[in-house]
């Protein structure tokens, strides 16, 4: 089988059978076109090896890739010719000894909580003029973090999914894992503000309001608020307080879960909210804790 083909099988297989998310699709997908081109011009999918697997990593290397990209990289082809073998397109598997970099672990760029709470009462007070845009921003942002979710998981919000009498929140996470998420009082207020004034004007704004349809946030002209948009939302109003322009969403998720450890929250609980899959994802967040301990014992103690 030609490999462009396999990786277009595999990619559907990945999708709809394992169902990962769909970033993770994209990224081992591209990973797939950068292979068959750098193997060129093999284009059979049983005529690559090892050897040629080894160097389309190093060439990677070469070319400053990221150790995470290349761990990334290694799994999709791991992952691509395990499930080749299975399939019995190839008969044997070239990528068993192939091993990825050891991927260096940096710690999350939070801001402070005292940060966060300028910025959002910053906005609360706009959104009091009724303009549909920042009523919306305010309800977004302080959903976003009072409930530590994910932009994808945000923008994919239906007004079903919105419980305001119990302030929690339905999201559909990565493998197509539902939870049920609170929220506060702060974002409570937003969401109905922008429930009862913002969204009916956003929505107004489109000739084809069916393209809004239950989205939960909409953009600009009406239809359901894209990753893009939201992260435009959050590097203008995190961008300043946490010194920054390349500040994007997650660093407001990464902030909501330091904040609840830093407040006392149970590491599982913490993973719950978050909707991590492995206890070790969330306990980098510990890491940022303890280095915030640290510091302002530095800072603080006359024997330091």
């Amino acid at each position: 089988m030609q490999i462009d083909e396999a990786a277009a099988a595999y990619a559907d297989e990945i999708a709809r059978v394992r169902r990962l998310s769909p970033a993770t699709v994209r990224a081992y997908a591209a990973d797939l076109r950068d292979l068959a081109l750098a193997v060129a011009p093999i284009t059979r999918l049983e005529d690559i090896d090892l050897e040629a697997l080894r160097q389309w990593l190093w060439v990677a290397t070469q070319r400053g890739d990221a150790r995470s990209t290349l761990a990334r990289r290694t799994a999709a082809a791991r992952g691509f010719f395990a499930w080749a073998t299975e399939s019995g397109l190839v008969p044997t598997d070239p990528s068993l000894r192939l091993v990825a970099p050891k991927r260096g672990r940096s710690l999350p760029q939070v801001a402070t909580a005292d940060g966060v709470r300028e910025v959002l009462d910053t906005l609360a007070d706009r959104a009091r003029d009724g303009d549909a845009i920042v009523l919306r921003d305010s309800a977004m942002l302080e959903t976003f973090y009072g409930a530590g979710i994910r932009v994808s998981e945000l923008c994919g919000l239906d007004l079903d999914d919105l419980d305001l009498e119990r302030a929690t929140v339905r999201v559909m996470g990565k493998g197509s894992k539902e939870r049920v998420v609170p929220f506060g009082v702060p974002a409570l207020r937003a969401l109905e503000a922008y429930l009862t004034r913002g969204r009916p004007a956003l929505v107004a704004r489109t000739s084809a309001p069916d393209s809004a349809g239950r989205a939960l946030f909409c953009g600009a002209r009406g239809a359901r608020i894209v990753p893009r948009a939201v992260y435009d939302v959050v590097v203008r109003a995190l961008g300043p307080t946490m010194g920054t322009a390349a500040v994007g969403p997650h660093a407001l998720r990464h902030s909501a879960a330091t904040h609840l450890l830093d407040g006392g929250a149970d590491l599982r609980a913490v993973q719950e909210l978050l909707g991590h899959a492995s206890l070790g994802t969330t306990q980098i967040y510990t890491h940022v804790s303890s280095e915030r301990l640290a510091a302002s014992y530095r800072l603080a103690h006359p024997r330091a």
